[in-house]
């Protein structure tokens, strides 16, 4: 049973407030207890940003890019005890979980490598003008992220901050805090000066919004659901502050009557049951060729019914996500959805009281049903017949949604037509979803706008400046 208290300026610090219970999911029992922050924990989080603001904005990029390559090596050093604690909060398989602490160190490994990009541009105004842009950091930038890949997407959002030269005040989910604050202690040892990362544990109603609503928050990056984006965007119009929204997906996966269906068939239900179906940009859609439908279908429910919770599947992280997936196949009955796997509750041997769900598949599927609209957050899929190009393209845009897309095919012509009208953030063809670092990600409509990731992520977190000098003439 552990305890978790806050990290502010480059310290444990405990709760000042009263603690929450913390759930291991594969048990449903309560392994912890964590910090119930309140909006006075986050005064004092950024006014330790503050005091560190102006000497981190001033370090020398090459020393801040030492910095962040020493809390790259740190979380790799550390990478067994960071997957255990990832499992601990998320029941993950292992794998998994150790793949997404490499990606966590591979962020700040890129962005430390980008401390030596031009950090503006000069412009050729007029021969008496010597006028150049300069990128300045906002300050102290609000870091808000979920329960589904905690690590990852903290270190997504802190790594691109500090880079730029700011600093941050993060708030993990309440019931996955246990690597957000390890990341900071690592931090911590690997050289940051105290202040720099500030890790304020509580509810979204509470910490995340104190967050957002402080007259010293100069930016928020947040990751979650439309509904809490929505919010927060009001508060960031009334500040008038910069956000970055990687919201929901509903993303569709387009499989034409040329592709490799095996291929396509295996990797479409990865798409929906990775990570539990947990995943913002998982696939869930998918748009199968009416001429190869009946035989996707077999392939595919050989691939969902390979698949063994609690080995290759972990459980649905926390007990209201669990109960809303349940919900769902309901929802799919009273639509008319032929279930064609799962569509239940996982038993898993050893965890009777588990939060898994049997990978799910449904056919015959329209694209007006509720489980066709929704962001369901579990490894729920739904086939959906088309017949022609036209048609394939008109269902994938009629979401409310835009994060990725995904086709299969083998005409190369066709691969970029669609993809060029695929209303996405990303689009993949013949491969599902293998994001790096080095590619910008985000979103269209409810999935949000401004990229993390990438050289473009940067660009989300500073100001930019022109400098005009009038160049006098000699005498």
């Amino acid at each position: 049973m552990y305890r978790l208290d806050h990290w502010i300026g480059g310290r444990s610090v405990p709760s000042s407030n009263d603690y929450i219970e913390a759930v291991n999911p594969s048990s449903g029992r309560v392994a912890g207890h964590v910090a119930a922050g309140t909006a006075a924990d986050v005064d004092r989080a950024v006014a330790a940003a503050q005091a560190a603001a102006d000497d981190w904005r001033r370090y020398p990029a090459a020393e801040r890019g030492r910095v962040m390559m020493a809390i790259a090596a740190a979380l790799r050093a550390n990478r067994d005890h960071l997957a255990a604690l990832e499992r601990a909060d998320t029941g993950k398989p292992m794998a998994t979980a150790l793949a997404e602490i490499e990606g966590s160190a591979a962020y700040f490994e890129f962005y430390g490598s980008l401390v030596y990009l031009p950090a503006g541009d000069v412009l050729d105004v007029a021969p008496d003008q010597h006028v150049f842009t300069r990128r300045e950091p906002f300050g102290v930038v609000g870091v808000i992220t979920p329960w589904n890949l905690p690590l990852n997407q903290a270190a997504r959002a802190i790594a691109p901050a500090l880079t730029a030269g700011n600093v941050v005040v993060a708030k993990p989910s309440e019931v996955t805090s246990q690597t957000t604050i390890a990341m900071a202690e690592l931090a911590s040892e690997a050289g940051l000066p105290d202040g720099v990362i500030n890790v304020v544990l509580g509810t979204g109603a509470t910490v995340g919004e104190a967050i957002v609503r402080h007259p010293g928050v100069r930016k928020v990056a947040f990751t979650g659901s439309v509904g809490v984006g929505q919010a927060i965007g009001r508060i960031a119009a009334e500040r008038i502050i910069p956000l970055t929204l990687e919201l929901g997906g509903k993303s569709a996966n387009i499989v034409f009557d040329d592709a490799d269906l095996d291929l396509a068939a295996r990797e479409s239900v990865k798409g929906f049951t990775l990570n539990a179906g947990q995943v913002c940009s998982a696939g869930t859609r998918i748009l199968v060729q009416r001429g190869i439908y009946d035989r996707f279908l077999d392939a595919a429910r050989a691939a969902v019914e390979a698949l063994v919770p609690g080995e290759s599947l972990g459980p649905i992280i926390t007990a209201p996500q669990f109960r809303r997936v349940q919900g769902f196949f309901d929802v799919a009955r009273e639509d008319g959805a032929r279930l064609v796997a799962g569509g239940c509750v996982a038993r898993v041997e050893g965890h009777p009281d588990g939060h898994f769900i049997a990978p799910t598949l449904y056919a015959d599927v329209s694209n007006d049903m509720r489980i066709a609209r929704q962001e369901i957050f579990g490894p729920v899929g739904v086939v959906i017949p088309f017949d022609t190009e036209a048609e394939a393209i008109a269902i994938a845009n009629d979401s409310d949604y835009g994060l990725i897309g995904t086709l299969w095919t083998r005409d190369i012509s066709r691969a970029l037509r669609v993809a060029d009208r695929i209303e996405a953030g990303q689009i993949f063809v013949n491969v599902w979803n293998t994001m790096s670092v080095q590619t910008p990600f985000g979103g269209h409509k409810h999935s949000g706008y401004g990229r993390e990731k990438g050289i473009e992520a940067l660009h989300h977190y500073g100001h930019v400046k022109t400098v005009t000098v009038k160049v006098a003439e000699p005498g």
